[in-house]
């Protein structure tokens, strides 16, 4: 490190992870910048949220549902993506709350902000002045439409963006239906992009001694997962179009109906459907079906066939057929059956909190796990949601403390 760049944040109680040590201080408000912030706290990182005098963040007035006292109610939706984190309210338009700010950006490592383009540089805090601050500090800037280019100025909400950037044009029953993803999903993958660039920022600033700005957009997190969808419109010049529940490409693949019911299925091979179709008494190698060009050719027919060789089947039964045919298959679950499923609970994706106000919450929990040989090592001690302001007091008073500085190295 340099001389410029502060130690290892200490607190107490801290928890362990790979970003154990470091400080990230949250600007962001909303959901995508909140969920990359709530990435690094998995991660170990201690990240501290400035929020707005009074109100907090835009999310705490987001619902129903809420939850808790009737004086004092608390959104669901704040809760899903800020755990881990303190909360100081801080107003950027007074000296003090400046001055505040200017102390936490001296000992941190990642600052996250969601600002529109410019707001920071008017309330004293553009990038070049944030770097002279902290030469090592790496900036995670997340934006709607991006940080440039001819509507870099637009305000981004997600399903505008999944609009905008093709997405809801890929998603639903039929052309003339588009539909949203039921999550907002653009500013999930941008607030993981921007996690991803930060940790990788921070890597480099191990050999440079530098922080530096990483940027990426709702509009970029949605494009950069079009995957093949995306390889169809700039190699093969076609538009895709939405299918409903069964894949564009292979076949077949996705959502049956059975004998009151439905089940999910996926077909990825030759070796597949041959076993597939042996045990539903179905022609593997009937000219419509033989391979997997033809049957997406004529997936109509084969939807047909199948549901009516599954018409026999209530859905467990078939399942388990299924399952000893070495057949990928599924059921869709709802959210409370998902959360009550024993293999998500061995996944550690569901985790108990002590929230300050509510008592005992469960919270979804993160998607990483980590092992040092054969031992996991994941962190279980995690924080929930903070008050609004829950701890300001303390971050006051560890601000006030004398910044520890690495030696040159």
């Amino acid at each position: 490190m340099s001389a410029e760049t502060p130690a290892p944040v200490t607190t107490s109680g801290e928890r362990g992870g790979p970003l154990a040590g470091r400080l990230v201080v949250d600007l962001s408000r909303a959901l995508a910048g909140p969920h990359a912030g709530m990435m690094l706290g998995d991660l170990g990182a201690r990240v501290i949220k400035v929020e707005t005098p009074g109100t907090g963040d835009d999310t705490r007035g987001w619902g129903p549902p809420f939850v808790g006292p009737e004086d004092d109610r608390q959104s669901t939706y704040f809760l899903s993506c800020n755990r881990n984190k303190e909360s100081i309210a801080l107003d950027l338009k007074s000296d003090d709350g400046r001055a505040t700010l200017t102390e936490l950006l001296r000992r941190a490592d990642v600052v996250v902000e969601n600002f529109r383009p410019g707001v920071l540089d008017r309330l004293g805090f553009s990038t070049g002045a944030m770097l002279e601050l902290n030469p090592g500090l790496v900036i995670l800037s997340i934006t709607g439409f991006g940080h440039d280019g001819p509507e870099a100025e637009r305000s981004g909400y997600d399903q505008i963006v999944q609009g905008e950037a093709g997405l809801m044009s890929l998603t639903g029953t039929d052309p003339e239906n588009p539909q949203r993803v039921g999550v907002p999903i653009a500013d999930l993958l941008s607030g993981m992009y921007g996690a991803y660039g930060a940790v990788a920022a921070l890597l480099e600033r191990e050999r440079t001694g530098k922080g530096q700005v990483v940027r990426t957009s709702l509009l970029a997190a949605i494009v950069g997962v079009h995957a093949f969808q995306g390889t169809r419109a700039t190699v093969a010049g076609e538009v895709p179009q939405p299918q409903g529940n069964h894949h564009p490409s292979i076949a077949p693949y996705g959502l049956f109906t059975c004998r009151g019911g439905k089940v999910q299925i996926s077909v990825g091979s030759e070796k597949l459907w041959a076993t597939f179709a042996a045990a539903f008494g179905i022609e593997a190698v009937k000219p419509e079906f033989a391979t997997n060009a033809d049957r997406v050719r004529n997936r109509d027919q084969l939807i047909g066939v199948i549901e009516d060789a599954f018409s026999a089947h209530e859905a467990e039964p078939l399942l388990t057929k299924l399952n000893e045919a070495g057949i990928p298959a599924g059921k869709v679950r709802t959210l409370d059956e998902a959360y009550a499923w024993d293999q998500v609970h061995s996944q550690g994706l569901l985790l108990t909190v002590q929230h300050a106000l509510l008592g005992e919450i469960a919270l979804p929990g993160p998607p990483l796990r980590f092992f040092d040989d054969a031992a996991e090592t994941t962190s279980t001690t995690h924080a929930a949601p903070p008050l609004l302001d829950g701890d300001g007091e303390a971050i006051r008073a560890w601000l006030a403390e004398p910044v520890a500085i690495d030696p040159v190295i």
